[in-house]
């Protein structure tokens, strides 16, 4: 009988412990909470910085300069006629490993999306989905505009813009859109927001010539190791950087940024998915970039 209770409590024990001892491999997982910065490819610098104040804050930050050979933006196409407007939902590593692009974030809020569970969620990698406002991808336009979306646009000549008038204009190759704009021509936009709350952040920033991306990733929703940044703290930060133009992209637990490696594809933030750390979320589209080594 002692031997059954014995084997029983183990067995309850193990039962407890297993999620406990899963979440923290997860969290073992994640980036240390140390400053780095480095050359990613020809072109593309990457900056990681560890923020102690006002809070915990994991910040991202790529800068791109459009004018290096090589460099070639590329948004996730668009499913066939009759399904325009639609995509296949993809993690972030699936899409850059899938058109071998050599960097690649999350970009366009989407519908339809839930997260009920870590095994009952919508959308799963295969599964359709709709970006919200503009996106373009080879010049086909597959979404259309919606109000209240300003988009960050790709020329053929590799010079970007980003618009608040919700639709990119005539000639461009690749665009998707956001949900706010942070900064225009210089000046951070002026608003009041009832409900900021520090929170996962995805943002694109550009100089004036449009010849310089900044694609910022805040890491959010984990407390002791990062808890995100507010709007107001996002316009601080991309005006911070010299921004002449920037706008809000999809963030909270779509936030993923991703590089590839001769090892494969690597997850240079912490994104958390239906409450699991370095669990990627699939998406519906993404914003990639081919580069040189």
């Amino acid at each position: 009988m002692r031997r059954l209770l014995l084997v029983s409590g183990i067995g309850l024990l193990g039962l407890v412990l297993s999620p406990l001892m899963f979440y923290g491999w997860r969290c073992f997982l994640r980036p240390p909470r140390t400053d780095v910065e480095q050359v990613l490819f020809r072109g593309i610098a990457y900056r990681r910085h560890a923020v102690s104040t006002p809070r915990l804050a994991m910040i991202h930050i790529v800068t791109i300069d459009l004018k290096t050979p090589g460099i070639k933006p590329l948004v996730t196409p668009g499913r066939p006629k009759p399904s325009d407007g639609e995509t296949i939902a993809r993690k972030t590593s699936e899409f850059l490993n899938e058109f071998k692009v050599q960097l690649a974030i999350n970009a366009s809020y989407f519908h339809h999306f839930y997260e009920k569970s870590p095994w009952d969620y919508y959308p799963h990698s295969g599964d359709p989905s709709a970006p919200v406002g503009d996106a373009i991808a080879n010049g086909h336009r597959y979404s259309p505009p919606e109000p209240n979306h300003p988009v960050l646009c790709f020329s053929a000549q590799n010079r970007v813009q980003i618009l608040k008038n919700i639709q990119c204009p005539e000639g461009t190759v690749h665009g998707v859109a956001g949900n706010r704009l942070l900064v225009d021509r210089g000046q951070a936009i002026d608003e009041t927001l009832d409900d900021d709350k520090p929170y996962p952040r995805v943002a694109a920033a550009i100089d004036r010539e449009g010849t310089k991306l900044w694609l910022i990733a805040v890491d959010g929703k984990q407390p002791f190791y990062s808890e995100g940044l507010t709007i107001a703290e996002l316009k601080k930060l991309v005006m911070n950087l010299g921004a002449y133009a920037a706008l809000n992209l999809d963030g909270g637990g779509s936030t993923t940024l991703v590089i590839g490696t001769s090892q494969g594809s690597r997850v240079l933030n912490a994104p958390i998915h239906t409450k699991i750390p370095m669990r990627e979320r699939p998406v519906g589209n993404h914003l990639g970039f081919y580069a040189l080594e």
